[in-house]
């Protein structure tokens, strides 16, 4: 199976649609949305729209921090994060609300889970940066591989039996091995907002049968977007950093 992985999109049109361009050409079996469907960016309404119209196309979608920030309020949140998820609340329509209110946390294909920040929420929202937190991402599950987004940062770690997991930061548009020797924790980059120094829009491909993991690396119009977000009366600095991926 060909699983095509959107995670952080953050209300980015022009990201979003670099993607989906693309989508056709590999054909992935099923379409699964990561979470952070909003924030940060200047089209939440249209990114919300699309993503429940691939679900009811099929795909599958769970709700990240700042979906849940847009309906409930934003807490503890940077002041920039926290003033987009104020706007953006004050702009979704009601079937945007009750679609992201309808969003799972978590949902499984076979031996994969896939979450927004990490399988162990005894923390709420935690991040998988180090080999400690995908160590605790994997106990807190069988899955043998877990999949998430919430760091922007592509990284696989690779995890056997009393081990602590290492990292590894994958070639872009280079497929990489999951081994069946080793559990995994795979954190896709965004597409929306990407923050490892490149600015293209990050997709994920995980290929089960040939058990490879590929981030595809595609270019859009950063300074459409930052126009946009300067127009809404954003804070600049969010669509600075598309352009330099940070």
């Amino acid at each position: 199976m060909r699983i095509a992985i959107l995670s952080d999109i953050h209300a980015n049109r022009e990201a979003l649609e670099a993607v989906l361009a693309v989508l056709p050409r590999l054909a992935p079996d099923r379409i699964v949305l990561l979470g952070d469907l909003v924030g940060y960016g200047p089209d939440p309404g249209f990114v919300v729209e699309t993503a429940a119209r691939l679900v009811a196309q099929g795909a599958l979608c769970i709700r990240g921090n700042h979906d849940e920030a847009a309906l409930a309020g934003p807490y503890g949140m940077t002041p920039n994060a926290h003033e987009a998820a104020l706007w953006t609340r004050a702009r979704l329509g009601e079937s945007d609300r009750t679609f992201l209110a309808g969003l799972p946390q978590e949902v499984r294909i076979g031996e994969v889970l896939f979450v927004h920040a990490s399988a162990d929420e005894s923390r709420r929202w935690p991040y998988v940066r180090t080999g400690g937190d995908a160590a605790a991402c994997l106990a807190a599950t069988d899955a043998r591989t877990v999949i998430c987004g919430h760091t922007h940062l592509p990284t696989i770690f690779y995890a056997l039996p009393g081990r602590e997991p290492v990292a590894f930061t994958p070639y872009a548009d280079v497929a990489a091995p999951l081994s069946a020797m080793r559990r995994h924790v795979v954190v896709t980059g965004s597409v929306g907002q990407p923050r490892d120094g490149n600015p293209a829009a990050c997709l994920g491909l995980l290929d089960t049968g040939r058990a490879e993991m590929t981030m595809l690396r595609l270019p859009y119009d950063t300074q459409a977007t930052a126009a946009k977000i300067k127009a809404a009366g954003l804070p600049d600095w969010l669509g600075e950093r598309l352009h330099v991926g940070r």
